[in-house]
């Protein structure tokens, strides 16, 4: 397939906003529990407190690079197999089903060192579900977007997921974190008010995450049209056939995937560790990692919003190069400037925060304008494939990065050398930014977004 040259080829029509766009973002507005509270801001910072024993945090980069392996492993069949059966609405159900339920798991992983692998698997297993459902969810994006609208579309999404962060994050400090006693008598005692916190985000991500599903629901007609039902062998051998096809005859989208795949890792990896660094290096409180994700991610939901408009004006290339190119050197600063304390982390973290959205919701439209119509499902699965499969990337690099610096700063305590680990994520960025520049950006003229341009 063969890109235009603008960025705005197809013309500019009047956007459309609708339920089914609210609807489909409220998906990421739900999903802000697992991926702000728990993965980032709360459980991450829990699971790696002293009650967990030392090199806790080394364990969470190797439980997190294990999930992302099981990911490489299965979900490059799971948007094809959702696409070729018609029902990506029932499959992200049922794997959204799966992270409320790893979600309420975490309520019992009470703080001593024999619960540390509880946690670790059930926050791996939430880790590889949500991916199985980004599959079906992202795939969607096309149905509900113009090519005048669809970087909008994407920011509106990543962006009231930020935000529903905020929310969230707000009412587990001042309900349960920060209190002495919290909302039905809660306390610290055993950790109480971050394992309830756990059950309060798997009630926030199922309750947000029935309009999508009943809105964008499968249709009859479009199940009964998919192709015959095929095993997983067969499966995998269609991917590596699309993959093959997809080098052989459309190179560009091929380089696309590859470094989006890396770049993305390294954005997944800041906000995954971001909260374990502020707490760890910086000296944060549990409370002050909750203060700093509220900021983070208000900047971070309002700065992927305004991004989405400059995608649809600028293009999602320039959006991307910008965002990473940022990220690199804030992250080089939180290093360098370390012993500075939490004012650095508060101006650097909240700088990588700005960029970390619109890096995202980018790379989603970047694809979406490159995928031939009808092909939506296969495609993104192939985003989850390459992108996704490498998801042990940030997490190992950020591991590998602070067994380097203890070696080479002669510490006995890896927990000492935690400041290397930014090093780690801003590796895999920058090796993501270096292969996306000879990519070329625009609308391929076979997709949904073009047959939508308004005529000429």
């Amino acid at each position: 397939m063969t890109p235009t040259t603008g960025p705005t080829a197809t013309g500019s029509a009047r956007p459309r906003f609708g339920w089914p766009v609210y609807a489909w973002g409220l998906w990421d507005w739900g999903s802000a529990a697992f991926n702000a509270v728990i993965t980032t801001f709360v459980f991450s910072v829990y699971i790696t407190s002293d009650s967990f024993g030392s090199g806790a945090s080394s364990k969470l980069g190797w439980a997190l690079a294990t999930a992302g392996v099981l990911v490489a492993l299965f979900a490059p069949i799971t948007g094809q197999r959702a696409d070729r059966s018609g029902r990506r609405g029932l499959w992200l159900a049922v794997n959204t089903g799966l992270v409320v339920l790893a979600s309420a798991g975490l309520f019992f992983v009470e703080p001593n060192e024999e619960s540390l692998w509880l946690g670790l698997v059930l926050l791996a297993a939430g880790n590889v579900f949500f991916e199985f459902a980004s599959v079906n969810y992202n795939a969607m994006l096309n149905e509900i977007s113009t090519p005048s609208t669809v970087g909008r579309v994407s920011g509106l999404g990543w962006g009231l997921g930020y935000i529903g962060g905020i929310v969230l994050l707000l009412l587990v400090y001042f309900g349960l974190i920060n209190p002495e006693v919290g909302i039905f008598g809660i306390t610290d005692e055993n950790a109480m008010d971050v394992r309830v916190t756990m059950l309060i985000c798997a009630a926030w991500t199922l309750v947000f995450s029935l309009p999508v599903l009943i809105t964008l629901r499968d249709e009859k007609v479009q199940r009964e049209t998919k192709g015959p039902r095929v095993g997983i062998i067969a499966s995998y051998g269609q991917l590596f056939g699309k993959v093959a096809d997809l080098w052989r005859t459309d190179r560009n989208t091929a380089y696309f995937l590859i470094s989006s795949a890396v770049f993305r890792d390294g954005l997944a990896g800041v906000f995954t560790f971001g909260g374990v660094l502020a707490a760890g290096t910086f000296g944060f409180s549990d409370g002050g990692v909750i203060i700093f994700g509220v900021a983070a991610n208000l900047v971070a939901g309002v700065a992927t919003i305004l991004f989405g408009r400059l995608d649809d004006v600028l293009g999602p290339k320039r959006v991307i190069i910008i965002s990473l190119s940022s990220m690199l050197v804030a992250g080089t600063c939180v290093f360098l400037f370390h012993d500075g304390g939490k004012v650095v982390f508060w101006v650097f973290g909240l700088t990588l925060s700005i960029f970390v959205g619109p890096a995202q919701s980018a790379s989603r439209t970047f694809l979406a304008r490159l995928i031939p119509e009808g092909e939506e499902g296969e495609v993104f699965g192939l985003y989850a494939t390459t992108g996704r499969a490498v998801s042990f990337m940030a997490p190992a690099a950020w591991s590998l990065a602070i067994l380097l610096g203890a070696t080479l700063t002669g510490v006995t305590n890896n927990d000492d050398a935690e400041h290397w680990g930014i090093l780690g994520i801003l590796v895999v960025v920058g090796a993501g930014l270096l292969l996306l520049l000879p990519v070329k950006s625009g609308v391929n003229q076979k997709s949904a977004l073009a047959a939508h341009a308004p005529p000429e």
